[in-house]
């Protein structure tokens, strides 16, 4: 019984492990393409449109969405499944002082993935869900108006600091995330070890500040203090 709980949970590690890497890939093409919220107005209302456009449109695209919607729900359930699975197992795991050799971040993963599961709710209903399914009006190029409701969303102050705070946890999500996918595939090799985690670090912080400027310059730039 034992060996089957073990076989198991690493069955899940793997897949969170698979799934997690495939969205630390999409968040660098999510992050191009809203970077270019950050150029002139009218610039940003057509690019940004057509990007959206494209993502909605294109056919290869929309498959790729699936996956996405797939390692979404597989890495969040697998999280809460080995969560609570760990809690309720008997075995104790010796550790040697874990606050002492562990990061805070690494230890509170549960609650990060919680803040971070609360605003992906929210951000889907508001973009997602309105650009699928709501009625926006069209820009000049006919493509729907996608950026003046991201606009408009970042207009509230509170939202913006929602925003900001929901991509520090995805940051440190990220600085604990990509090293535990790595050595969970069988990838974090002593030799490497430093360079895996200088690429991890390097990563975690462009994504975290690149996320972060988009809403406070856009907020800043388009409506003031």
């Amino acid at each position: 019984m034992n060996n089957y709980i073990f076989q198991s949970t690493l069955s899940r590690k793997n897949l969170m492990a698979v799934t997690g890497l495939f969205l630390c890939f999409f968040l660098v093409i999510h992050l191009l393409g809203n970077l270019q919220l950050l150029l002139p107005a009218n610039e940003a209302n057509a690019s940004f449109n057509s990007y959206s456009a494209l993502l909605s449109g294109n056919i290869f695209i929309r498959l790729i969405s699936y996956v996405l919607y797939f390692s979404l729900i597989a890495h969040a359930g697998d999280a809460l499944i080995i969560t609570l699975r760990n809690r309720k197992t008997a075995v104790k795991y010796v550790y040697d002082d874990r606050k002492q050799v562990s990061k805070w971040y690494s230890r509170n993963m549960g609650v990060l993935g919680t803040i971070i599961l609360v605003f992906l709710v929210i951000h889907f209903k508001d973009f997602w869900y309105v650009y699928k399914f709501g009625s926006l009006p069209y820009d000049r190029n006919g493509n729907k108006d996608l950026y003046v409701i991201v606009v408009s969303a970042f207009e509230s102050w509170w939202y913006v600091v929602l925003y900001v705070i929901s991509m520090l946890a995805v940051g440190y999500h990220l600085l604990h995330g990509v090293k535990s996918a790595v050595r969970t595939l069988g990838l974090y090799h002593p030799r490497y070890v430093k360079y895996v985690q200088l690429i991890g670090t390097i990563y975690s912080y462009v994504i975290t500040f690149g996320f972060c400027i988009i809403p406070v310059y856009v907020h800043l730039s388009q409506f003031g203090l």
